[in-house]
């Protein structure tokens, strides 16, 4: 006769152990030893996993969203942040990362937030907005000072058929090099101290334009087009430096913007044409004197962000072209031609 199994076996234990109840009571699902826990499925860490990469995400979507706040009283961090702002977008793949490695929905669910805030600000740059046509080319680039062949880049900017040509960064010496090249397409031309305008069309008396320097590094002249008169401003904004004491030194920047931004307002004629290096992105508060009464030919008509400094690994568009009173069609920017900027270009109607 069989004996009572007294070894304290609960009922449904395999002989090898290997199928257990656990201490709850629940019975555990086929092949869960515990160690599966931190799955996606488990029904509740996945939402307690992972507060770290949330937090992060809604701190980096806070910061996007409240750049212009940003004070530049501590190192000009504003102007800072807002100079390589969609770069900050590269940190969204990162906490992603973070998250699918913790296995965390919380954090995925969290890293909506600064996607949709950097789509918001960015996402209609990455849309082609580009036209065919246009009345007038423009063409404006630094050429950089220390530029081993001017005569070449000259000649590269005059391929491009643009009517108007804006220099930057033109030093006194290799002035009659630019000049001679670029004198059989462009019968007008002036030059006020570091930068000059080159024209298809009549020119009127071109002046210099103050922004604080002690020397010219901006002017101001009268083209005569086909659909009438434009006022064209070159102007080379003062450069910036990031310094581990100073920060983002950018003072004497904003000084001359808010300088041309005057001249800019005072300006009577109506329509008008920005063109320079004005070492500074359309986020940044700091161009408010500017931005505020000009419309930027990229953001209105170009395709992506077209950065165009510096030229081997364009990381931000300091160059620009602004209008008033004239319809962008379309905006790109050139091939290198030696300079430390990339030249930029657009077409405009009246």
């Amino acid at each position: 006769m069989a004996g009572v199994d007294t070894s304290g076996t609960q009922q449904g234990e395999g002989a090898g152990g290997d199928e257990t109840v656990p201490a709850d009571g629940a019975a555990a699902p086929a092949g869960d030893t515990g160690r599966g826990r931190a799955r996606w499925s488990d029904r509740t860490g996945r939402w307690r996993r992972g507060w770290w990469p949330a937090a992060f995400a809604l701190a980096l979507a806070l910061v996007m969203t409240l750049h212009s706040r940003v004070p530049n009283r501590i190192g000009n961090l504003g102007s800072l942040l807002q100079t390589f702002l969609p770069w900050v977008g590269l940190l969204i793949p990162v906490l992603v990362l973070c998250a699918v490695l913790r296995r965390s929905l919380t954090a995925v669910a969290a890293l909506l937030v600064p996607l949709l805030v950097w789509l918001n600000l960015f996402g209609g740059l990455l849309l082609d907005k580009t036209g065919s046509g246009g009345a007038l080319m423009v063409v404006s680039h630094n050429v950089d000072a220390d530029n081993a062949d001017p005569a070449a880049t000259a000649r590269q900017l005059a391929d491009s058929d643009a009517d108007l040509i804006a220099l930057q960064e033109l030093p006194h010496e290799t002035v009659a090099e630019y000049e001679d090249a670029l004198a059989a397409d462009y019968p007008y031309h002036a030059v006020q101290g570091t930068v000059g305008l080159w024209s298809r069309y009549p020119m009127g008396e071109s002046e210099p334009v103050d922004i604080g320097m002690g020397w010219t590094r901006a002017m101001r002249a009268t083209v005569t087009t086909d659909f009438g008169d434009v006022a064209v401003f070159v102007a080379h904004l003062p450069s910036v430096r990031v310094q581990f004491r100073a920060g983002f030194t950018a003072e004497q920047r904003d000084r001359a913007a808010e300088l041309l931004g005057g001249a800019v307002s005072a300006e009577r004629q109506g329509r008008a044409i920005l063109l320079g290096d004005l070492n500074g992105t359309m986020n940044d508060g700091a161009l408010a004197p500017l931005t505020s009464q000009l419309r930027s030919t990229q953001g209105a008509a170009g395709a992506g962000f077209g950065f165009s400094w510096p030229a081997g690994f364009p990381m931000a568009r300091i160059d620009q072209i602004l209008v008033r009173d004239l319809e962008p069609v379309s905006s790109w920017t050139l091939p290198g031609t030696g300079s430390d900027h990339l030249p930029v270009a657009a077409r405009v109607n009246p």
